[in-house]
This record gives structure tokens, C-alpha cells and sequence, in this order.
């Protein structure tokens, strides 16, 4: 088997990983909008996203251990373990969130809780598009772009945050304003670690186009 052949079925394996994973972070972002949309049988769908979290657990790990046995990688090896590490953030955020949710007992969901998830549906939508461009890195700018559009996004989360935060302090219920307090700032974050995606997407671009 010549170096060429050996070589190729690893880049299809770290690529068809990291295209799994970001497949499952946009899962469990799409669970978390149908949450927040319609909060009800909320037991049964934190626990459909705590499986979706599981799963992309499960395929972090095996990115690892494929690293450890694989002497030559498409990427760097540290490329692959930051982005396998940023995409298994996000969605640790989105669990957490919703987990939260019925751990607070949260009786309803409101527009900034609504605003929120929908942003982070779009921004991992945009990460999962750059994730399948690295594979050949054809189209830098189109990666590029991807990446700019999750930035501006989380931009706009600072915003919507900012404005839920002044609101909920008009009311006078502390324990309230703490349950919703941690809830738009944990969802908030969640843009933050699809921001942190992006710029090791954009990173990735840049140095292998």
C-alpha cells in the first residue's frame, strides 16, 4: 500500500467526524428552538437532548482516539482537537441550558429565551457549512464568510442578552431574576462557543488555502 492510499481513508475519517459532529450540534440546537417554542412535555425532551449530548460526546471521543493512533492528519492534530473541543462546547452549552430549564422548573419560556435559541440555530447551522468546507478548502471565502456571519450573530446575542437582563431587573422576584438570569446568560454562551468555532474555522482557512 503506497503512502497516498494510507493516507486518504485518515483524512476521510477525521472529515467524516467532524461533519458528524457538527450534524449532531445542529441537532440539538433544532431540539433546543422546539423546546423554547412550544415548553411542553418538557421531561421528554430534555432527555431526547441529553441523548443528543451523549452522542456527540461520543463521537469527541473518538476523534481523540483516532488522533492518538493516526501518525499523519489532514490538519494539524491540534486543529483537529480545537475544533473537536469547540464543536463538543457548543454543545454542552445547549444541554446545560435546557437541562437547566427543567431543573429550575421554569414554568414558561419568553421571546428572549426564543431569540436566543433561534440564534444559535443559525450560528451552528453557518459552523456546520464551514466544518464540510475544510474538507477540501476549495472555497476559503465561502468559510470565511460563514465564519463573519457567526461573529456578527453573536454580536447580536450581546444585544438581546443586554436587553433580557434590563428587563428582568424591573421585577422584583430575586429568585426569578436568578433562574433567568443564569438561562439567557447560558444560552448567550452558547454563541460565544459557536464564535470560538468560527475563528478556528476561519484559522484553518487561512492556513491551508
Amino acid at each position: 500500500m503506497g503512502i497516498k492510499e494510507w493516507v486518504v481513508p485518515q483524512d476521510r475519517i477525521f472529515f467524516d467526524l467532524l461533519e458528524k459532529q457538527a450534524e449532531t450540534v445542529v441537532k440539538g440546537a433544532d431540539l433546543l428552538v422546539e423546546l423554547v417554542e412550544d415548553y411542553t412535555n418538557v421531561k421528554e425532551k430534555v432527555q431526547l437532548m441529553k441523548d443528543i449530548e451523549h452522542e456527540g460526546d461520543e463521537i469527541t471521543h473518538e476523534i481523540y482516539e483516532q488522533l492518538n493512533r493516526t501518525f499523519i492528519t489532514p490538519l494539524e492534530p491540534e486543529e483537529i482537537s480545537r475544533l473537536a473541543s469547540a464543536l463538543d462546547d457548543i454543545l454542552d452549552y445547549i444541554d446545560g441550558t435546557a437541562q437547566q430549564m427543567h431543573s429550575y422548573c421554569i414554568k414558561e419560556t419568553d421571546d428572549a429565551m426564543i431569540e436566543l435559541a433561534k440564534l444559535i440555530q443559525v450560528s451552528v447551522v453557518e459552523v456546520e457549512g464551514a466544518v464540510k468546507g475544510i474538507r477540501t478548502i476549495k472555497d476559503p471565502k465561502n468559510i470565511e464568510e460563514r465564519c463573519i456571519e457567526v461573529n456578527r450573530l453573536e454580536n447580536i446575542a450581546d444585544g438581546v442578552l443586554g436587553r433580557a437582563i434590563r428587563n428582568l431587573f424591573t421585577t422584583s422576584d430575586a429568585i426569578t431574576i436568578i433562574k433567568l438570569k443564569d438561562i439567557y446568560e447560558n444560552l448567550e454562551l452558547a454563541t460565544d462557543k459557536c464564535e470560538d468555532a468560527a475563528n478556528i474555522l476561519s484559522d484553518i482557512a487561512i492556513r491551508h488555502s
